[in-house]
Protein backbone atom coordinates (compact mmCIF):
# COMPACT_ATOMS: atom_id res chain seq x y z
CA UNK A 1 0.00 0.00 0.00
CA UNK A 2 1.09 3.65 -0.74
CA UNK A 3 2.79 5.77 2.05
CA UNK A 4 0.53 8.59 3.31
CA UNK A 5 1.57 11.69 3.72
CA UNK A 6 1.18 15.42 4.16
CA UNK A 7 0.72 17.02 1.05
CA UNK A 8 2.99 20.27 0.07
CA UNK A 9 2.19 22.76 -2.51
CA UNK A 10 4.65 20.87 -4.79
CA UNK A 11 2.19 18.22 -5.06
CA UNK A 12 -0.69 20.57 -6.64
CA UNK A 13 -0.64 18.93 -10.36
CA UNK A 14 -1.07 15.33 -8.39
CA UNK A 15 -3.80 16.60 -6.07
CA UNK A 16 -5.77 18.26 -8.48
CA UNK A 17 -6.00 15.58 -10.75
CA UNK A 18 -7.36 13.25 -8.00
CA UNK A 19 -9.42 15.36 -6.88
CA UNK A 20 -11.25 16.58 -10.58
CA UNK A 21 -10.43 12.50 -11.00
CA UNK A 22 -13.35 12.41 -7.72
CA UNK A 23 -15.05 15.63 -9.00
CA UNK A 24 -16.09 13.65 -11.99
CA UNK A 25 -16.82 10.20 -11.15
CA UNK A 26 -18.05 10.84 -7.90
CA UNK A 27 -19.99 13.61 -7.47
CA UNK A 28 -22.35 12.67 -4.80
CA UNK A 29 -19.41 12.42 -2.58
CA UNK A 30 -18.34 15.95 -2.66
CA UNK A 31 -20.14 19.21 -1.58
CA UNK A 32 -18.14 21.26 -4.26
CA UNK A 33 -18.77 20.02 -8.20
CA UNK A 34 -16.46 19.76 -11.32
CA UNK A 35 -17.76 22.97 -12.95
CA UNK A 36 -16.78 25.00 -10.10
CA UNK A 37 -12.98 23.61 -9.57
CA UNK A 38 -11.92 22.09 -13.16
CA UNK A 39 -10.74 25.89 -14.50
CA UNK A 40 -9.54 26.76 -11.46
CA UNK A 41 -5.17 27.37 -11.98
CA UNK A 42 -3.22 25.43 -10.66
CA UNK A 43 -1.47 28.17 -8.20
CA UNK A 44 -5.03 28.06 -6.71
CA UNK A 45 -4.33 24.17 -5.23
CA UNK A 46 -0.87 24.81 -4.57
CA UNK A 47 -1.93 27.83 -2.07
CA UNK A 48 -5.05 25.86 -0.70
CA UNK A 49 -1.89 23.00 0.24
CA UNK A 50 0.04 25.85 1.62
CA UNK A 51 -2.82 27.02 4.06
CA UNK A 52 -4.48 23.46 5.21
CA UNK A 53 -3.49 19.98 6.11
CA UNK A 54 -4.28 17.55 3.09
CA UNK A 55 -2.68 13.82 3.34
CA UNK A 56 -2.22 11.67 0.15
CA UNK A 57 -0.86 8.87 -1.06
CA UNK A 58 0.56 7.67 -4.51
CA UNK A 59 0.83 4.57 -6.14
CA UNK A 60 4.29 2.84 -7.49
CA UNK A 61 3.92 4.83 -10.35
CA UNK A 62 3.16 8.60 -9.02
CA UNK A 63 -0.19 8.86 -9.48
CA UNK A 64 -2.03 9.88 -6.40
CA UNK A 65 -4.70 7.34 -5.47
CA UNK A 66 -6.23 8.80 -1.96
CA UNK A 67 -6.63 12.42 -0.34
CA UNK A 68 -8.11 13.52 3.01
CA UNK A 69 -8.65 17.29 4.05
CA UNK A 70 -8.38 18.64 7.56
CA UNK A 71 -9.98 21.65 8.46
CA UNK A 72 -10.02 23.64 11.88
CA UNK A 73 -12.46 26.01 13.31
CA UNK A 74 -11.28 29.47 13.97
CA UNK A 75 -13.97 31.22 15.94
CA UNK A 76 -13.47 31.05 20.13
CA UNK A 77 -16.58 29.11 21.01
CA UNK A 78 -15.66 26.37 17.95
CA UNK A 79 -12.06 25.96 17.74
CA UNK A 80 -12.24 22.91 19.71
CA UNK A 81 -13.64 21.42 16.61
CA UNK A 82 -12.07 20.01 12.85
CA UNK A 83 -13.36 18.34 10.21
CA UNK A 84 -12.77 16.04 7.30
CA UNK A 85 -13.21 16.63 3.37
CA UNK A 86 -12.21 15.50 0.55
CA UNK A 87 -11.88 12.25 1.13
CA UNK A 88 -11.86 10.01 -1.43
CA UNK A 89 -9.76 6.77 -3.25
CA UNK A 90 -9.90 6.06 -6.66
CA UNK A 91 -11.70 3.34 -7.02
CA UNK A 92 -8.72 0.26 -8.44
CA UNK A 93 -7.07 1.47 -4.92
CA UNK A 94 -10.05 0.56 -3.03
CA UNK A 95 -10.53 -2.55 -0.93
CA UNK A 96 -6.62 -2.48 0.09
CA UNK A 97 -6.69 -0.16 3.14
CA UNK A 98 -5.90 3.18 1.86
CA UNK A 99 -9.13 4.99 2.95
CA UNK A 100 -8.15 3.88 6.78
CA UNK A 101 -4.85 4.67 6.68
CA UNK A 102 -5.82 8.10 5.47
CA UNK A 103 -8.41 8.61 8.39
CA UNK A 104 -5.69 7.46 10.44
CA UNK A 105 -3.09 9.88 9.90
CA UNK A 106 -5.40 12.81 10.02
CA UNK A 107 -6.89 11.65 12.96
CA UNK A 108 -3.40 11.35 14.36
CA UNK A 109 -2.67 14.98 13.00
CA UNK A 110 -5.53 16.52 14.71
CA UNK A 111 -4.72 15.07 18.07
CA UNK A 112 -3.62 17.47 20.21
CA UNK A 113 -5.09 20.40 18.35
CA UNK A 114 -8.98 19.96 18.06
CA UNK A 115 -11.00 17.90 20.65
CA UNK A 116 -13.71 16.59 17.75
CA UNK A 117 -13.33 15.50 14.44
CA UNK A 118 -17.16 16.24 12.40
CA UNK A 119 -17.56 14.61 8.74
CA UNK A 120 -20.51 14.63 6.26
CA UNK A 121 -21.45 11.66 4.02
CA UNK A 122 -23.83 10.84 1.63
CA UNK A 123 -26.43 8.69 3.64
CA UNK A 124 -26.46 6.00 0.52
CA UNK A 125 -22.32 5.45 0.77
CA UNK A 126 -22.64 2.33 3.00
CA UNK A 127 -18.75 1.95 2.44
CA UNK A 128 -18.06 5.37 3.57
CA UNK A 129 -19.80 5.03 6.64
CA UNK A 130 -18.49 1.72 7.78
CA UNK A 131 -15.23 3.12 7.43
CA UNK A 132 -15.67 6.16 9.60
CA UNK A 133 -17.83 4.14 12.20
CA UNK A 134 -14.47 1.06 12.30
CA UNK A 135 -12.76 4.72 12.84
CA UNK A 136 -14.73 5.54 15.86
CA UNK A 137 -17.01 7.63 14.74
CA UNK A 138 -20.40 7.87 15.63
CA UNK A 139 -23.58 9.30 14.09
CA UNK A 140 -25.76 12.44 15.49
CA UNK A 141 -27.90 13.14 13.11
CA UNK A 142 -29.01 13.41 9.49
CA UNK A 143 -29.59 16.14 7.11
CA UNK A 144 -32.42 15.91 4.32
CA UNK A 145 -31.82 17.51 1.27
CA UNK A 146 -28.16 18.32 2.24
CA UNK A 147 -26.66 17.90 -1.55
CA UNK A 148 -28.76 18.46 -4.81
CA UNK A 149 -27.05 16.52 -7.92
CA UNK A 150 -28.75 17.59 -11.30
CA UNK A 151 -32.55 17.10 -10.05
CA UNK A 152 -31.57 14.27 -7.18
CA UNK A 153 -30.99 15.50 -3.30
CA UNK A 154 -28.96 13.71 -0.97
CA UNK A 155 -28.75 13.03 2.31
CA UNK A 156 -25.73 13.40 4.34
CA UNK A 157 -25.47 11.69 7.59
CA UNK A 158 -23.65 13.68 10.05
CA UNK A 159 -20.39 12.01 11.94
CA UNK A 160 -18.03 12.94 15.09
CA UNK A 161 -15.10 11.78 17.00
CA UNK A 162 -13.76 12.74 20.48
CA UNK A 163 -10.06 13.01 20.16
CA UNK A 164 -8.16 12.38 23.22
CA UNK A 165 -6.36 15.08 24.59
CA UNK A 166 -3.00 15.99 24.11
CA UNK A 167 -0.20 14.16 25.45
CA UNK A 168 0.98 15.89 29.05
CA UNK A 169 4.58 17.48 27.92
CA UNK A 170 7.35 15.71 29.58
CA UNK A 171 8.59 17.58 32.96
Amino acid sequence: MAMVRLLQPEDAAAWRDLRLHGLAHNPQAFGASLAEEQDLPLDWFAERLGSTPVFGAADATGVMTGTVGLGFMRGEKVRHKGFLWGMYVRPEARGAGLGRALLQAAIAHATGRVEQLRLDVVADNAAALALYRRAGFSAYGTEPRALKLGEDYLDEVLMALRLPPAPAAPG
